[in-house]
């Protein structure tokens, strides 16, 4: 007789679903064996990474027989003489999912409550089910995160509150001052996480420095990724700061080599180099200017946006739309999954790709 595998397993993990990342390219060449293929799917980098790190992993290449340096040390160094921090504040990740995952296997518990805003990243309920805790999803205010309600819904049950600034997949952020204030009143027992993906596409003045703001606050942890600006998905890499004795906690869960030896060697190299990363955020900017403009012509909403991306609101169920995308060849993301059924988001890409997405547009939407 066979055991029940499915009951085996943790309670809250029965109650999940796989992530589903954007289509792969080469999942679509197999579907329709189209071979011409734009991905705007996965927020990645249309750039790639620099050629300073592509010429350091390919030095690097000789010595993937060993093992990595499992404190990430040169890492460590580059980041706290960077960003102006002690090195024990410093967590480093296979990606910021990783270190997002140290940290609620850390400090979240079955029974404890962890708040998220609606339309936010979808990793946060997935860490929260699977561990046992009790999810509370705080609606959105103008598909942002409602700070104000946030607060509200602080209980003492409360272990850990998500902040994705920005947002994906809305594009939305708040100021520093709204984070300030809800920092100010939250209670110093509940973890605050902000989570920087991509902090670096914003020149808004408003627009609040997360690694200023952990120096005062302990219960704030800021999490951030080589994989959005620095064209750095496919290694990897993230990091976290906060309150030295947070970080101890999770380095003392996280697996020996969780970060690869070529990740460590990229993340090194991009770190300062600063005329790649204006180079990175200048695309993106004419990108998005293009990309909303095309869509103000077309009479489509869309949600303004300040990351690598814009989500497009089609007044209707998205996926026909997606789906004869597809048929042209290009991939997007549907986020039905958010709670967004009626839109897709799209990253910003070259901008041929650009251009061809509003081509493909066209012809879908006649």
């Amino acid at each position: 007789m066979t055991a029940d595998y499915f009951e085996l397993a943790s309670k809250g993990i029965r109650g999940l679903q796989p992530y589903q990342p954007g289509k792969p390219v080469e999942e679509l060449e197999r579907e329709l064996g189209l071979k011409d293929i734009i991905k705007l799917a996965s927020n990645e980098n249309p750039l790639g990474p620099s050629e300073h790190v592509v010429k350091a992993l390919t030095a690097a290449l000789p010595e993937a027989a060993r093992y990595p340096d499992g404190s990430a040390f040169e890492l460590k160094k580059a980041l706290a003489a960077k960003l102006n921090v002690a090195e024990e504040t410093l967590t480093i990740g296979n990606g910021s999912n990783d270190v997002l995952e140290l940290l609620a296997r850390v400090y979240v518990r079955p029974g404890a409550e962890v708040l998220v805003s609606e339309h936010s990243f979808v990793v946060y309920p997935l860490l929260t089910i699977s561990l046992g805790a009790e999810l509370i999803t705080v609606p959105a205010l103008n598909y942002g995160q409602d700070l104000d309600a946030t607060l509200d819904a602080v209980t003492a049950k409360t272990r850990m509150v998500f902040i994705a600034n920005p947002n994906n997949p809305t594009g939305t952020w708040l100021s520093e001052k709204a984070i300030r204030s809800f920092l100010d009143q939250v209670s110093d027992d509940v973890i605050v996480v902000l989570d920087e993906a991509y902090f670096e596409y914003v020149e808004d003045d408003d627009y609040p420095d997360g690694i200023q703001l952990s120096r005062e606050y302990p219960n704030l942890v800021v999490t951030r990724t080589f994989s959005k600006a620095y064209g750095l998905a496919g290694l990897r890499i993230g990091y976290s700061v906060s309150h030295p004795d947070m970080a101890d906690m999770m380095n003392r869960v996280r697996q020996p080599f969780n970060v690869n030896s070529l990740s460590l060697v990229g993340a090194l190299k991009a770190l300062d180099d600063t005329d790649y990363i204006e180079q990175v955020v200048a695309l993106n900017k004419a990108g998005l200017t293009y990309l909303e403009a095309e869509c103000d012509a077309l009479g489509l909403g869309y949600i303004p946006s300040v990351g690598n991306f814009l989500t497009i609101d089609f007044d209707r169920d998205a996926m026909p739309i997606y789906e004869a995308l597809l048929r042209e060849g290009v991939i997007v993301r549907p986020i039905g999954v958010y709670g967004l059924p009626n839109h897709l988001r799209v990253t910003v890409g070259l901008k041929a790709e650009n251009e061809r997405f509003i081509q493909s547009l066209k012809r879908v939407l006649g």
